[in-house]
């Protein structure tokens, strides 16, 4: 631990510091999932910024060199067991097993240039306004976000926060086996392929799926001018999409039950990472009872759209698990196409646990009994 403490003071006095992550929450710990630590300028003074994440929002604190030690030594160790300092001359990690026992490695670098220093004045982005995407897509010219794009551009940045996570989280390959179902205009599908390239050193193997076939045209252009070889896109509906080697599968606002296919597909693939963002919950509220629990509440139309939305996704989570994943549902930031803003993610745990299993089925069982609801079309996907 003091050598990997003394490696960040030198990092920091002989301005070789790019970034530390304090990573691999351990169990029974706190909702704190890791800390992202960059450095800034705050009135003249250097600070180290610490993005502290939990499952549902972030929390940015500054410190000086020597606070940001006592944070460290508070986290690391104890509910966060991996830290891992970049700087331009070596990456340093330390990681701590069971027993608390530190093992120390040294590796070549992965970042060789040191990041742009950012200012208290700005928000500290993980996606920066003169990243060239964003220009190729039209949300930046001249290096600057548009103003129209700033909601995107924000939407880009949490995206990549929580995408960024989840991927530590995740048991992933060096080369990971990405696909965006109905990707749309791509924004956040190159954001992701950005960061991963940037963040590892090596790009991932992305495809992004999409039924209009203009914006596969032109989200392929872009990326050939961006000399993105390992990103590609196909004009196909996500239904007929075949492919079992899938390590990250991603579906964001895919309408109605595109949802359960995407999350179906996944867990197929045995993918380690599953993330969607539903849009639309026309299956479940078709199908539910009129003679329910709830029916008394449920006769107002926009109580019984919500619970519909809340049964769909909650029996989504319940499934998820079932499986093998772990599952979380929390707020996402609303995109300029909807107004929906939940996001369900799920990372594949080592074994399917049988006992888990049986129970979260039975819950599903329950649910479906209590809203007169014959089926769910993950269910039947599934089945």
């Amino acid at each position: 631990m003091e050598e990997f403490i003394e490696a960040l003071r030198n990092s920091i006095v002989q301005n070789e510091f790019a970034k530390m992550t304090l990573s691999k929450c351990a169990p029974k710990s706190a909702d704190l999932k890791n800390i992202y630590v960059r450095r800034i300028e705050l009135k003249d003074s250097l600070y180290l910024s610490f993005t502290y994440h939990y499952s549902t929002q972030d929390i940015v604190k500054n410190y000086t060199l020597e606070e940001a030690i006592d944070i460290l030594e508070q986290h690391l160790g104890k509910d966060l067991l991996t830290g891992t300092l970049l700087t331009i001359k070596a990456d340093v990690v330390i990681q701590f097993n069971k027993k608390r026992k530190a093992r120390l490695q040294h590796r070549s670098p992965t970042i060789r240039q040191l990041p742009k220093l950012s200012h208290n004045k700005e928000k500290n982005y993980l996606i920066e306004e003169s990243n060239p995407f964003l220009e190729r897509l039209g949300i930046a010219s001249n290096g600057k976000v548009l103003k129209a794009h700033q909601d995107k551009y924000r939407q880009i940045n949490k995206y990549i926060e929580i995408m960024g996570a989840l991927l530590e989280q995740s048991k992933l390959p060096e080369k990971p086996q990405i696909v965006d179902m109905g990707c749309g205009k791509g924004y956040l599908t190159f954001a992701l392929y950005d960061y991963i390239l940037k963040q590892k050193g090596a790009a991932p193997k992305m495809v992004g799926i999409e039924l209009r076939e203009h914006l596969t045209n032109f989200c392929a252009k872009q990326a050939k001018i961006l000399g993105w070889e390992d990103m590609s896109f196909v004009a196909q509906d996500i239904f007929e999409y075949d492919n079992n080697k899938i390590d990250v599968l991603i579906a964001l606002h895919a309408c109605d039950v595109a949802t359960d296919i995407a999350i179906a597909k996944g867990i197929q693939a045995h993918a380690d990472l599953i993330v969607v963002a539903p849009c639309c919950h026309k299956q479940v509220r078709r199908g539910m009872s009129n003679e329910n629990i709830l029916q008394s509440i449920l006769k107002n139309g926009i109580l019984e759209e919500r619970q519909a939305e809340i049964l769909t996704d909650g029996i989504r989570a319940l499934l998820l698990e079932a499986n093998g994943y772990q599952t979380k549902v929390f707020e996402f930031i609303s995109s300029e196409h909807t107004a929906k803003n939940l996001m369900i993610t799920a990372v594949r745990q080592s074994k399917i646990n049988t006992e888990i299993r049986a129970e979260r089925l039975a819950e599903v069982q329950r649910l479906k009994e209590q809203f007169g609801l014959e089926m769910h079309y993950l269910e039947k996907l599934l089945a």
